[in-house]
């Protein structure tokens, strides 16, 4: 892509309503536009970083065995009803009246319709288990939207529902979503912890939130250090779990289990929760099953999300400087920004445009700043967006035969000679 074609609408000052470090770095990256209090439009440089976030969730969970479909944002009342939960939701559900008269909401979260599809196809042990999820937008109407992408009214989310036979098996299903959770946030180069959780409104008796570690987080952790050195490929959920972490109102320093020196304190983010629940659903909506023994029996289910726009936010708070957004490399919009100092130089444009067109054929994600204006907005746009390989290209370094490579997640920078870059880039991307 070249910055020229593109659509970036970046800008120097900080907007006067922003809170926090993402929102102001969103609003000024040109990620995001507010719509209305807590609704926003997402404009094509955050688009490529949810779709990355969303593509790394659907893996995992594919992965996982979990099996992916598509429910409404608009919901019957009716299901609502029969759950209990119409009148308990309070003033976060949005009700709507359809012209027939017929009420109507905008999902705030899918067990009663998961549970409903479940129920009117499965009625055998033999079907299950079954883990079936989406990514879908939901609406929670928020008292006091705020915080930008992190607390809004409308927001992107994965949950997910598993039906097991019995808790046994329910309880080998909700492992296997911790495992694909850890996996998740790590992959997106973030460092999760794990916590026992309060249920709330959902419900059920067994439950962990997952947070992840980041200077300007809203919560205090208190955890035991282990859980900053997790290897993905070798997660033990019964281990993790068993694990000390306490968000800070339910941290008790006089009868905190662990040794003061393995007891590390960070600020956090909730991104991910996971439920056990039980019958809590399938009593209520008559998702029954045929057991071994040709009895009826309710299906035990559990339910599972992640903040999936809220994520853009969150990687923002626990990887930014002074300067701007870095992105680590799995979740960056682009991997690679070819910086054109003097578009107005032959040389410069000539060696720009070879670059990028290796780089485009071979598949890597690069935008090239062809902009016709000055160097140091060139560079502190570029800082600002976060781009996490950068090379830049100025009059007096080519005629010396050498470019510069700027890391953007250590801000560190170094001369490559001219016929090198496409090796060294290839190298650093791991092609």
């Amino acid at each position: 892509m070249k910055y020229s074609n593109f659509f970036l609408p970046t800008l120097k000052d900080v907007p006067s309503d922003a809170e926090i470090i993402s929102h102001k770095l969103m609003i000024r990256a040109g990620m995001i536009k507010q719509s209305s209090s807590g609704i926003y439009s997402w404009l094509p440089l955050g688009l490529l970083v949810l779709k990355k976030i969303e593509h790394i969730v659907r893996e995992e969970q594919n992965r996982a065995g979990a099996i992916e479909l598509l429910m409404p944002t608009i919901q019957s009342s009716d299901l609502w009803i029969k759950s209990g939960r119409y009148d308990d939701y309070g003033k976060e559900m949005l009700r709507i009246t359809d012209r027939s008269g017929r009420e109507m909401l905008y999902g705030p979260t899918n067990e009663e319709l998961i549970t409903d599809i479940f129920q009117s196809h499965i009625s055998s042990y033999k079907d299950l288990p079954k883990n079936l999820y989406h990514i879908q937008w939901k609406f929670r109407d928020e008292v006091r939207p705020r915080f930008g992408v992190m607390r809004g009214r409308e927001f992107l989310m994965k949950d997910n529902y598993s039906f097991d036979l019995n808790e046994e098996e329910a309880k080998k299903s909700y492992d296997i979503m911790f495992k694909a959770y850890i996996k998740t946030f790590i992959r997106m180069g973030l460092t999760p912890i794990s916590l026992r959780a309060e249920t709330g409104p959902i419900g059920g008796n067994l439950s962990h939130e997952f947070q992840i570690l980041a200077k300007t987080g809203e919560s205090t952790l208190y955890y035991d250090k282990k859980l900053e050195s997790l290897n993905p490929e070798n997660i033990d959920p019964n281990e993790l779990q068993s694990f000390y972490a306490a968000v800070d109102d339910q941290h008790d320093e006089k009868n905190c289990p662990i040794q003061k020196k393995d007891l590390k304190i960070s600020k956090g983010i909730e991104v991910g929760h996971i439920f056990y629940f039980g019958t809590k659903y399938s009593e209520k909506l008559n998702a029954y099953i045929q057991d071994q023994d040709g009895k009826n029996i309710p299906v035990h289910m559990g339910s599972y999300g992640i903040g999936v726009s809220r994520l853009v936010g969150a990687i923002i708070e626990a990887n930014h400087d002074e300067k701007g957004i870095q992105w680590p490399t799995s979740v960056a919009p682009f991997k690679l920004a070819i910086i054109n100092l003097m578009s107005d130089d032959q040389d410069c444009a000539t060696k720009s445009m070879e670059y990028y067109d290796y780089f485009m054929k071979n598949e890597i994600e690069v935008i090239l700043d062809d902009r016709i204006c000055s160097v140091g907005k060139k560079l502190s746009d570029n800082e600002l967006i976060g781009i996490p390989f950068q090379i830049i290209i100025g009059k007096r370094d080519l005629k010396n035969g050498f470019v510069e490579f700027k890391n953007r997640l250590n801000n560190k920078v170094e001369k490559i000679k001219v016929d090198d870059v496409t090796n060294f880039i290839n190298n650093k991307l791991k092609i």
